[in-house]
């Protein structure tokens, strides 16, 4: 089973790779090892995608879209217990106005 923590790093190492390509001019090698070349070469095979490069970008794309969507998700989850805390008397809230009152002494 492959780990989400060894993808981020290894999208994250190709990207980091690529933007110094950039800066530099240069061209960019990254040695992904068979089992990603592997995932490379089906998905150019299935016309996903049609070189290399295409395919490191829509996995790039697409674990940004991941990461924004779960960071969501745990601000959801935050906001569900705060407000779960809320309703059960376990934080107590204040309005406005106290906190203006509190604030402007």
């Amino acid at each position: 089973m492959v780990h989400v923590h060894s993808i981020y790093h290894q999208m994250r190492n190709i990207y980091i790779l690529q933007c110094s390509s950039n800066i530099h001019g240069e061209d960019m090698n990254v040695n992904l090892g068979t089992p990603y070349e592997a995932i490379i070469a089906k998905v150019i095979k299935k016309e996903y995608a049609g070189n290399q490069t295409e395919v490191i970008r829509q996995a790039l794309l697409l674990y940004d879209r991941f990461l924004e969507e779960e960071e969501v998700r745990l601000v959801n989850k935050g906001i569900e217990i705060e407000m779960d805390a809320i309703k059960s008397g376990k934080l107590k809230t204040k309005t406005m106005d106290q906190i203006k009152k509190k604030y402007r002494a």
